[in-house]
């Protein structure tokens, strides 16, 4: 998929944000750099949603159908957020968590106002957007961590040691 049918098939759907801005601007964050640098860092499509606030189409993404057992980590700055063992299929078309593996890597705003009221959740360490949290999940937290996938590392168990992630191993399981 192109850059141009990502954001043709984000406005046709009316899935992009109507609060947008750059993501986190004001706050204080321990990984920080300026818009050109996050370019650099970033995808197209990964600037676009965590530093744009945007929201990437259903399906968009293979880590929606991500299985594995591994853990998740900001495209931004490659924190571990999630863990595969809270990962369930929602059939929503993002991949959907019912927690982060830490409850400190995320931070949440409130935007909108009535019915449009959402929580939004960013990466506490560089303040990328993520995605949104709704209160439609599973047991144990009922809550649904509706990410986008361009936000996202998704990195295999088997190289979780390796990658620097070995203190979550006991966090990763195959998604039921």
């Amino acid at each position: 998929t192109t850059r141009r049918s990502f954001l043709i098939s984000t406005s046709t759907l009316g899935l992009v944000s109507a609060f947008g801005g750059a993501a986190f601007s004001q706050g204080r964050f321990e990984v920080v750099h300026t818009p050109a640098e996050w370019r650099q860092i970033l995808s197209e499509d990964a600037y676009f949603v965590m530093r744009e606030e945007q929201t990437e189409p259903p399906g968009y993404s293979p880590l929606d159908q991500e299985k594995r057992a591994g853990v998740f980590s900001c495209a931004g700055c490659d924190l571990p957020v999630f863990g595969s063992d809270k990962k369930f299929d929602s059939g929503t078309g993002w991949p959907s968590f019912w927690g982060p593996i830490d409850e400190k890597a995320l931070g949440t705003k409130t935007q909108g106002s009535g019915r449009f009221l959402q929580t939004e959740v960013h990466c506490r360490r560089c303040g990328g957007h993520l995605g949104h949290i709704f209160p439609d999940g599973p047991e144990p937290t009922g809550l649904r961590y509706c990410i986008n996938s361009a936000s996202l590392r998704f990195i295999h168990r088997k190289d979780m040691e390796a990658a620097g992630y070995g203190a979550y191993l006991d966090q990763v399981e195959d998604v039921k």
